[in-house]
């Protein structure tokens, strides 16, 4: 296959023929529905495959293929990707695992798929499958650009207590979020979500170590986004990351900030109705927080009176979602019992650690 891509990096003149053999190979990987494939000759091609440096070949320009090629390269790439050899024991695929330790640049090119309209479904589709695995979703959390133009090693190059430098092919999704077409945006707003919620302690660790630069980016790309779609879905997403149990070191600290409260605030005066209703649900986590920091109180005893006014009338026509009104009704009750004045707050200096009564708000928002 690799002769319908010369040197100059420019397809076959003949794409029909080049589709032709794509076709074949897809086929001879998966079968049809009339005849399974044969693993003798599923495990030859694949190892052909690799042994020949095909992959990194199709994932390079995938973009440049027939949309019908390019839908069976994403499936040729997919099913080599799920390929175990029999009597395997690995945790990954077979082949996976080999990309993962070898060529762990090939799921870096994956995720730069996103830079092109062309490739970002394919490859999209390809990553999403692949983060099935953790190895996967390592190689993109700690990917940096090093001097020699190589891919960090996962097992042998990464401090995960040293902080990213921000630079990395994951930090890349920011962008194709918030400034790639409609299509490219919302695939690789999946990819990101699948990223971080399929692998809670993987990046709830990251996350951890690089908090006030990621969230120094979720806020001001995608929470501040000019984007109707990426603004909504952030916030949504950021709510569930929040509530999640084993995120709960990163809501500790996103709560304690007077910043992040106010950012949430403005979404509530937003002019879309599912902006509120997705800010709402992040907001009353601040609320349900009983050992909340200076800050966060200081805001909110300061803005007591607006938020008594506002509260009650806040999505009034949500009159069949009981669970809301139930959630507004507390939240009215929890804003009325705070002080009406900062007088009586707690310095920073004197303040104990938050970590209970951050969990017994995680537990108050479930109930």
């Amino acid at each position: 296959m690799s002769k319908f891509v010369g040197p100059d990096g420019q397809t076959a003149k003949n794409e029909e023929e080049l589709a032709k053999h794509i076709s074949l190979v897809k086929v001879t990987l998966q079968g049809t529905p009339e005849v399974e494939a044969d693993q003798q000759t599923v495990f030859a091609l694949v190892s052909a495959i690799l042994a020949e440096g095909l992959l990194p070949l199709l994932v390079d320009h995938i973009h440049r293929l027939p949309f019908e090629a390019r839908k069976d390269t994403q499936t040729i790439i997919s099913n080599v990707f799920r390929f175990r050899s029999p009597g395997s024991t690995s945790s990954e695929p077979d082949a996976l695992r080999e990309v993962i330790r070898k060529q762990p640049e090939i799921i870096i090119a994956l995720c730069k798929g996103y830079e092109r309209r062309e490739s970002a479904s394919p490859c999209g589709g390809i990553l999403k499958e692949a983060l099935k695995w953790d190895a996967v979703a390592a190689v993109i959390l700690y990917d940096e650009p090093l001097p020699d133009g190589k891919t960090v090693d996962i097992y042998n190059d990464v401090d995960t207590s040293a902080p990213a430098s921000g630079r990395g092919v994951f930090w890349s999704f920011f962008g194709w979020i918030d400034k790639s077409s409609f299509e490219v945006s919302a695939d690789a707003f999946d990819t990101f979500r699948l990223l971080l919620t399929k692998h809670k302690p993987l990046v709830a660790q990251y996350i951890g170590t690089n908090f006030d630069l990621f969230f120094e980016r979720y806020n001001d790309v995608l929470i501040r986004s000019e984007s109707y779609v990426t603004k909504r879905q952030s916030i949504k997403l950021l709510g569930e990351v929040l509530l999640d149990r084993q995120f709960y070191e990163v809501m500790t600290r996103y709560v304690d900030s007077g910043d992040n409260l106010k950012l949430i605030m403005w979404q509530l005066k937003d002019d879309r109705r599912m902006v509120q209703y997705e800010g709402f649900h992040v907001f009353k986590i601040f609320a349900a927080n009983p050992n909340k920091s200076y800050e966060v109180q200081k805001f909110l005893i300061m803005n007591k009176q607006r938020l008594l006014k506002f509260l009650p009338n806040f999505l009034a026509d949500r009159t069949d979602d009981d669970q809301f009104n139930d959630e507004k009704a507390w939240l009215v009750k929890a804003i009325g019992n705070l002080p009406d004045s900062t007088a009586a707050l707690t310095p920073p200096s004197q303040q104990s650690s938050a970590g209970m009564g951050a969990q017994q708000a995680q537990a108050q928002v479930r109930s």
